[in-house]
């Protein structure tokens, strides 16, 4: 464990083994560093942040800070980042708004410069951020998840598994898993094939969800109607019922969330 000479890092933290700590740092107590991080220049990390094994925190990072909510009112909550994360130079990933509860970002993400994550996000494992994405509070963002730069996600939006969101898009509504999607605001162009080809997707399957996406998004059905029709006509594997199950669930909330109540 190395840790700068101009670096502050409290007492109460606990850093585990091999942990670098570059200059300029600051570490609040009651925070926990995984074996083998490296926290860059000026970066700091705010107490009740929980970091994982094998993170490179790059310069000017900023973790744990309190949540941009008018609703949060001093409440102990946290930010729980998993193993092996790039976080490269000023990224700002806040804790949650509510007693115990916690933003989450999942393990093997890189996460590019300037990108932001509000309060109460979720973000899973093996996805990129390119730079300036921001994703507001209460978000969620699945697995294997591909977004170009300076995209935007409103709160409560949730992002399916394996899709790919184009640069610049405003996103305002769910975007379906192993979708492509793109625009301001953003649309579904297609299933995101060159993504579910790189993730072991077989060839059939690949062509059952080409098919279900233009059932669900290119033919004149509406969605409740389209789903009838997919289950009719299009091999009901796994992935297809989830695409499935997540376009019927996103009717259910409001504005085109799911998790949306208004």
């Amino acid at each position: 464990m190395g840790i700068h000479p101009s670096a502050i890092v409290d007492p109460k933290a606990e850093l585990g083994e091999g942990v670098e700590i570059l200059p300029f740092c600051v570490i609040e107590g009651e925070t926990q560093i995984g074996d083998q991080c490296v926290i860059g220049p000026h970066a700091v990390i705010r107490k009740w942040t929980i970091i994982g094994e094998g993170c490179r925190i790059s310069t000017g990072v900023v973790l744990g800070e309190e949540p941009q909510d008018r609703k949060f009112r001093g409440e102990k909550s946290f930010l729980r980042i998993g193993n092996g994360n790039l976080i490269r130079e000023y990224v700002t990933l806040h804790r949650a708004t509510g007693e115990g509860e916690s933003s989450i970002v999942g393990e093997n993400n890189m996460i590019m410069g300037y990108c932001h994550a509000g309060h109460n996000v979720v973000i899973g494992s093996d996805c990129q951020f390119a730079n300036m994405v921001q994703i507001s509070g209460h978000t969620t963002i699945e697995d294997k998840v591909n977004v170009g730069g300076m995209a935007g996600f409103h709160q409560f939006v949730t992002v399916g598994t394996m899709a790919m969101v184009g640069a610049l898009s405003r996103n305002s509504r769910d975007v379906p898993p192993f979708a492509l999607v793109e625009g301001n605001p953003a649309e579904v162009r297609g299933p995101n094939l060159i993504g579910l080809e790189r993730n072991q997707v077989s060839a059939e399957e690949r062509a059952a969800l080409k098919k279900a996406f233009r059932l669900l998004f290119r033919s004149q059905h509406n969605i409740s109607d389209a789903l009838k029709v997919v289950a009719e006509e299009v091999e009901m594997t796994d992935r297809v019922r989830y695409l499935c199950d997540f376009v019927a669930r996103v009717d259910k909330g409001a504005m085109g969330r799911q998790h949306s109540t208004r």
